[in-house]
């Protein structure tokens, strides 16, 4: 035999273990792991068919449950129509009031504004008089230090001052 087919073709020795090998396995699985295999199919078994029945149990109260739903959503709907038709006659009725207050209201502010207008208007003229006035006196006063600032100056215009007054 070559070295190929000596490995590829197994001793009868080899072949005999082999099989000893496997039926200690097999019985070994048989005794020990074949029916804990088997009693965790049965419980998965047993279990995924109550849970079938349980689901089939919530879809029969479901369906009940979206018929009640229906009836209450039918009740809510006649219920909201009627608020909302009782709240739309008092929303007309405070509108109605609150336009009435408002226009009062506003009747009353344009008063007020009018007169605080006025009063405003005539400390606005009082006060530009007032500065008017200052700025005429400080005006005055610089006119006068350089017209007075010597002396024949300061005579002439007291000698118009009081030919003013004579003819007055």
């Amino acid at each position: 035999m070559t070295l190929l087919a000596s490995l590829i073709s197994p001793s009868f020795g080899l072949l005999f273990w082999m099989v000893v090998g496997f039926a200690i396995l097999v019985f070994i699985l048989a005794k020990f792991a074949w029916p804990v295999i088997t009693k965790s199919i049965a419980k998965r078994e047993e279990y995924i068919s109550s849970q079938l029945a349980e689901a089939e149990r919530i879809n029969r109260e479901l369906a009940t449950l979206e018929q009640k739903y229906a009836q209450k959503l039918e009740e809510a709907k006649n219920e909201r129509d009627k608020v909302l038709s009782d709240a739309r006659k008092i929303s007309e009725k405070m509108y109605d009031d609150a336009k009435a207050k408002a226009a009062a209201e506003t009747a009353r502010m344009l008063e007020d504004a009018k007169k605080s207008i006025d009063f405003e208007k005539k400390k606005a003229m009082t006060d530009i008089k007032n500065e008017i006035a200052n700025l005429s006196i400080v005006i005055a006063e610089k006119v006068l230090r350089k017209e007075l600032s010597d002396k024949q100056k300061q005579e002439e215009l007291i000698e118009s001052w009081i030919k003013e007054l004579n003819m007055n």
